[in-house]
């Protein structure tokens, strides 16, 4: 499944949202969506897509799946933070964020990708799924 995933994400185009941090990339790594109506979500999508090549992501089906990944038994003191939305919720996220980028990159990945507990039947089809979302950390 890894292989068809890494396939499909390196054959499409991606669509990308600026941060409004000038180092948000050093410290989160580049955010993708598969879709522009999907990227439109975290503000204007550049107008043109990017194309991308990965190796090796980490991935999960769920944000606990990657988390549990990358941080092994210490995985849930990373989310007990976000489980609430309160004001600095933002902060948190972007915190998280961070942490996640560091430790992927420290375990050698390349990427981490997000995908829906429906892309798993996809992958399995040969199909890429309908919602990924990418986070490039080279």
């Amino acid at each position: 499944m890894k292989d068809l995933l890494i396939s499909k994400i390196n054959q499409s185009k991606w669509w990308h949202v600026p941060p409004r941090d000038s180092h948000a990339y050093e410290k989160r790594g580049k955010f993708l969506a598969s879709t522009y109506l999907q990227a439109e979500f975290y503000g204007k999508p550049s107008i043109e897509p990017m194309k991308v090549r990965i190796n090796n992501p980490v991935f999960g089906f769920s944000e606990r799946e990657i988390i549990q990944k990358l941080f092994g038994s210490s995985w849930q003191k990373y989310l007990n933070g976000l489980l609430k939305l309160d004001a600095d919720f933002y902060e948190k996220r972007i915190e998280l964020d961070r942490k996640m980028y560091i430790e992927a990159k420290s375990l050698g990945f390349d990427a981490i990708v997000l995908l829906t507990k429906a892309s798993k039947k996809a992958l399995q089809k040969g199909r890429k799924p309908n919602s990924i979302e990418l986070n490039l950390l080279t």
